[in-house]
């Protein structure tokens, strides 16, 4: 049975009508990525509507420090042009599948969860919203990548003139750890599989969170996920 440690944030402890599901990198944790958040931004990255929740990824055996253990959501080497393990993946999948049911079970629609993630964060984040659950509203992608052979890819194919989640991606021009033409070329990819969205380069940033993106994340979340009322009467005019 999987067991996730959820970090999570209500602003002014009203009752959320929204989720953002936001998943940190390797090595790092729930609690981690959120600091390092508060850090750059000096301040929480909170709406009063949206509830933020920063799950830690599982410990196991992570390929790029020779299998040592380390808080990752799945395993794999950091090359794009190495064939995905879909084995793996399975494990990433029934995480999402829980966290993003548990919103549900609590009364929050799929089409108001919004999923995003720094780095293997990003990646998984991208699997979430284009493999697992094509209701979601949104899906954010931060400094990450995913395989040319990525069974996201099929499933787009697959489910093609079908609506998907817009997605928003960023990408240091200087990220020394993943190239930004990975990430330019998942994002082509995607889009000419019918996913449609926005691609920041952020520049002079190397594989890094960045101020000016955080900010420009939360208004992305603010206009995709609208208090509740105003949500609704958008919807009735």
């Amino acid at each position: 049975m999987i067991k996730l440690r959820l970090l999570s944030k209500s602003a002014n402890s009203l009752r959320h009508s929204a989720t953002v599901i936001f998943l940190h990198g390797s090595g790092d944790t729930g609690p981690g990525i959120r600091e390092w958040v508060h850090e750059i931004l000096e301040r929480e990255l909170e709406f009063p509507h949206i509830k933020m929740l920063y799950p830690t990824a599982p410990l196991q055996p992570y390929t790029p420090i020779e299998g040592e253990l380390s808080t990752v959501w799945f395993d794999r080497p950091i090359a794009i042009h190495i064939p995905e393990n879909r084995k793996v993946m399975e494990k990433a999948y029934d995480i999402l599948r829980k966290l993003i049911n548990n919103e549900i079970k609590d009364g929050i629609p799929v089409n108001r969860i919004i999923v995003g993630g720094f780095s293997m964060g990003g990646a998984l984040a991208l699997h979430a919203g284009f493999h697992v659950n094509r209701h979601l509203a949104g899906i954010i992608a931060y400094a990450c990548f995913i395989n040319n052979d990525s069974v996201i890819y099929e499933t787009l194919q697959k489910a093609s003139g079908s609506k998907f989640p817009e997605l928003l991606m960023f990408h240091g021009s200087d990220d020394p750890v993943i190239p930004l033409a990975w990430s330019e070329h998942c994002f082509k990819n995607l889009c000419k599989l019918g996913v449609k969205g926005q691609f920041k380069t952020i520049p002079e940033v190397e594989h890094d969170l960045e101020k000016h993106a955080l900010e420009d994340m939360e208004q992305w979340i603010s206009r995709k996920l609208l208090p509740l009322q105003t949500f609704e009467r958008k919807k009735l005019g």
